[in-house]
């Protein structure tokens, strides 16, 4: 028989293309209706390893990426809302969680998949409402997987009369470590464990390969998608490569287990799929979901082993930016106001620390466009926002009990400067979003007027941790100062913008270049005038 190559390639390659866009969209759209739900989720769960487990299964399954879940845990032991500990329990979880898709594949709802698609085009183009066009985006993305299913099952449908397809399925079936390597490579290079778990079942319900061979491609499968994570914490914080390292390492031990006991599982899988009359797509599913279900409940005891293990291997501290107070205890209200307002202030002069901090990121954004920094001046800004909402409560709870006059002054001007302190923090995210735009719009700025830039950033910085230190130490020689270096501010920001309308009239920079510029300048400008504020509390002015 002969087989039309080009058919075969265009179908599998296009198949495929649609099936990683039907997952993402599936995903993001799910993502997008749940909202902030997820995170948490995450973090209301990870109390013990168990509950982090299940938050881990939750927030895969909403997402449909166990890569995603583990970038978010990352993300939230970054941010001090759980310990590294916590975070494998939740890494488990989306091992486990990412098994549904294989279970979605195997309802075959393929001869559907043009109208769900449909009914998700009609809902993402005829609706203006976020929710309802991000339920519209799931469902698209629903049925483009399944249409991206249909189109490589009919792609591979030859395969299983290709003489050397079918030598290769056997050698897999005698030497399991070449199945392990193919899944686990294919796995790496579509990035996405559930198109080879789909590629698998199509090709299983084809009769192309064995439930032998079919099998150490699974444990593969799951090594390979671990990749994802291990690329997105390159740059990132030592959380994020340990909590990438785990991944790795729990899904290595799993496939190691599998192989060991390939025998055993083979028979296994092949009795549900006669108890429970199981077609070949659900087979494979149950088998992926059994898998993972027992590679959790078999390593999950060695928790702590594996948490010492990845410190081990990843050295170093973690900068770790807490979002939770740390000073603010409701005792001290019952007490004394003074003392509570005191304990408020401490709490405002490390928020004031977290903003220069995150002032000094986004500096080291602008100058090295790397994305680290970024994400470090993000957590910060989270946590300034976590902050002010704390302590403003905090705040509010001191005032209805009785304040002296002295107290009464000190508590307006605390409320005074922990708005201030926030608005730097949304000042510097609005610096974000330009310094973004610049990189993926390729906007070139000139040296000249990157260092106009870096001269006000050194400048501002130094602005804010004075301003800070003023209302520390309550030093009206700081608070002074402040004012002085603010009115420098100014002239800088009015010299900058007139050399730069040079620039543009003598061509050396373009008007997106431009827009750029000023923007930094005006929010750099307006993060002093909130440093001003902060220095006239201090002044009582």
């Amino acid at each position: 028989m002969d087989i039309d190559v080009q058919t075969l390639l265009f179908e599998f390659i296009g198949g495929l293309g649609i099936f990683l866009i039907g997952i993402k969209y599936m995903g993001e759209g799910l993502q997008k209706s749940a909202g902030d739900r997820l995170r948490d989720i995450l973090d209301k769960f990870t109390s013990n390893p168990f509950l982090g487990v299940l938050a881990g299964i939750i927030v895969t399954i909403l997402i449909q990426s166990s890569s995603g879940t583990t970038v978010l845990t990352v993300g939230l032991v970054n941010a001090g809302f759980m310990t590294f500990r916590q975070a494998i329990g939740v890494i488990m979880g989306a091992n486990i969680g990412t098994t549904v898709t294989a279970f979605i594949i195997g309802i075959d709802l393929g001869a559907y998949a043009l109208p769900i698609i449909a009914v998700g085009a009609f809902l993402l183009f005829f609706f203006k409402h976020q929710k309802v066009t991000a339920v519209g985006q799931a469902i698209f993305g629903f049925g483009a997987l399944f249409f991206g299913l249909e189109l490589m099952s009919s792609g591979m449908s030859p395969l299983r009369s290709l003489e050397s397809f079918q030598e290769l399925t056997v050698s897999m079936s005698e030497t399991p470590i070449l199945g392990v390597v193919i899944g686990t490579v294919f796995t790496l290079i579509v990035q996405s464990s559930s198109a080879t778990i789909g590629i698998l079942q199509g090709l299983f319900a084809q009769g192309a390969i064995s439930l032998e061979a079919a099998l150490p491609v699974l444990f593969g499968d799951n090594i390979g998608t671990t990749i994802t994570a291990v690329l997105a914490s390159l740059g990132a914080s030592v959380a994020a490569k340990r909590a990438a390292f785990t991944h790795v390492i729990f899904n290595v031990l799993g496939a190691t287990i599998g192989i060991l006991l390939l025998g055993v599982f083979t028979q296994y899988v092949m009795f549900l799929q006669e108890q429970f009359a199981l077609n070949e797509e659900m087979t494979i599913a149950f088998a992926h979901g059994s898998f993972n279900i027992a590679n959790t409940i078999i390593q999950f005891p060695f928790i702590g082993a594996l948490a010492w293990l990845v410190t081990k291997l990843v050295p170093g501290e973690d900068t770790i930016i807490e979002y939770k107070p740390k000073h603010l205890d409701p005792i001290f209200i019952q007490q004394s106001s003074a003392l509570a307002l005191d304990q408020a202030k401490s709490e405002i002069i490390r928020m004031g620390e977290y903003a220069s901090k995150g002032l000094e990121e986004t500096n080291l954004y602008l100058t090295t466009n790397q994305q680290k920094h970024s994400e470090m001046a993000v957590q910060v800004e989270g946590a300034l926002n976590n902050l002010d909402q704390k302590i403003t409560e905090y705040l509010i709870n001191i005032s209805a009990g009785t304040l002296s006059e002295a107290d009464s002054a000190k508590h307006t001007a605390l409320m005074d400067s922990v708005r201030d302190i926030e608005r730097i923090g949304d000042h510097f995210e609005n610096i974000l979003e330009l310094i973004d735009y610049k990189i993926s719009h390729k906007v070139y700025i000139t040296p000249q007027a990157q260092e106009d830039l870096n001269n006000m950033f050194d400048l501002t910085i130094m602005t804010v941790k004075q301003a800070v230190q003023s209302l520390d130490q309550m030093s009206r020689e700081d608070a002074l100062a402040v004012i002085q270096k603010e009115d420098q501010i100014d002239k800088m920001e009015r010299n900058y913008r007139k050399k730069h309308i040079i620039r543009v009239n003598e061509g050396q920079c373009s008007g997106s270049a431009g827009i750029v510029f000023v923007d930094i300048l005006s929010n750099l400008e307006r993060i002093g005038d909130h440093a001003v504020n902060i220095a006239e509390e201090v002044l009582g002015e």
